[in-house]
């Protein structure tokens, strides 16, 4: 086998089914898959649960032979088909692979720390306070809120918020 053509390409899997369309095409020689995901904290009816969702929803990455394991991974279990563009499957240069797997550290799931503690500077991403930055006083864990002190009318004023509704700089939010 030439080390040319091994090469990074995108495969589509079936919904929900990334971690395990990756876990089969490893079994392949020679077929390596790559599964970024992201595992996050987020409110539900039991409460707050973790959950673990693809970086890419119905996307992977597949390191193959191109001229011996297309086949092969096009009819993986829980793979939908190859990504490809007017019939021809295109190449993902490693760099992006190596940087994107720098990202993630440590193995394929990065965990989203979506907490805020004292001293914090958060945004209001709700209510009428929407868009405000303001610093955190006090987090209140068992009603899911928190106490923000912010500047309003030349003031500093200690508001009440749920949890929810703020949102450290920067970061994606997640829906609730």
């Amino acid at each position: 086998m030439a080390e040319s053509d091994m090469a990074w390409i995108c495969v589509r899997t079936l919904r929900k089914s990334e971690h395990i369309a990756a876990a089969s095409l490893r079994q392949f020689d020679g077929v390596d898959a790559f599964c970024p995901r992201l595992r996050y904290r987020k409110k539900t009816r039991r409460g707050v649960v973790w959950f673990t969702d693809a970086m890419f929803p119905c996307y992977i990455f597949v390191h193959c032979d191109l001229s011996e394991s297309l086949s092969a991974v096009r009819y993986a279990r829980g793979v939908a088909g190859l990504v490809d563009f007017a019939g021809k499957v295109p190449v993902i240069p490693n760099e992006q692979v190596d940087a994107l797997k720098s990202l993630m550290g440590e193995g394929e799931i990065r965990e989203i720390d979506d907490t805020v503690d004292v001293g914090d500077t958060v945004e209001v991403t709700e209510g009428p306070l929407m868009g405000l930055n303001a610093v955190v006083t006090r987090v209140m864990p068992a009603k899911d809120r928190v106490f923000l002190l912010l500047e309003f009318l030349g003031q500093e004023r200690e508001v009440q918020v749920p949890l929810g509704a703020v949102l450290q700089p920067g970061r994606p939010k997640m829906d609730s």
